[in-house]
């Protein structure tokens, strides 16, 4: 069982594509060559980690109306081009736990995150957040994926 903790993050300039449509169904290589490539021509410095911001609880939204913004942390003066959008991410804390497993784990990992948040007095204060430290491995089929669950929470 991963354990939860809270964590300060710091602000930063995030470049993201808008991607509408399953969370399961995101166009990853595609997004991330774009946004790497946007990074080298605006001569800005990309972060290391590509990361997602999932705008809508899929409990409520029809999967065709979920949101995903498909990003990476730039430092620089880059400028919007017509498919990267920059935002500012503010500092916020978060409540995170890891997930080593195939995509079909994450409602077990969410569950315990959400728990974790709920025991300890505090409630979501922003959308999920993911941030990918390794490219997928497949083992015996599954393709598990290494991802840092964040929750942006304040106390209740």
């Amino acid at each position: 069982m991963a354990k939860v903790k809270t964590e300060k993050r710091k602000p930063f300039t995030l470049a993201y594509i808008e991607h509408m449509g399953p969370y399961d169904k995101v166009p990853w290589d595609e997004y991330l060559e774009r946004l790497y490539g946007f990074a080298k021509a605006n001569k800005a410095m990309p972060g290391f980690y590509p990361m997602a911001f999932y705008m809508n609880c899929p409990d409520d939204t029809l999967p065709k109306n979920l949101l995903t913004h498909v990003g990476i942390p730039v430092k620089g003066k880059a400028k919007e081009s017509d498919d990267v959008r920059l935002r500012k991410i503010p500092a916020m804390t978060v409540a995170t736990i890891s997930h080593k497993g195939p995509g079909s784990d994450f409602p077990k990992t969410y569950g315990q995150l959400n728990g974790w948040i709920e025991e300890h007095g505090y409630q979501w204060a922003g959308p999920a957040i993911e941030v990918y430290s390794k490219k997928p491995e497949k083992v015996k089929g599954k393709v598990i994926l290494f991802a840092k669950v964040m929750a942006p929470v304040r106390k209740r």
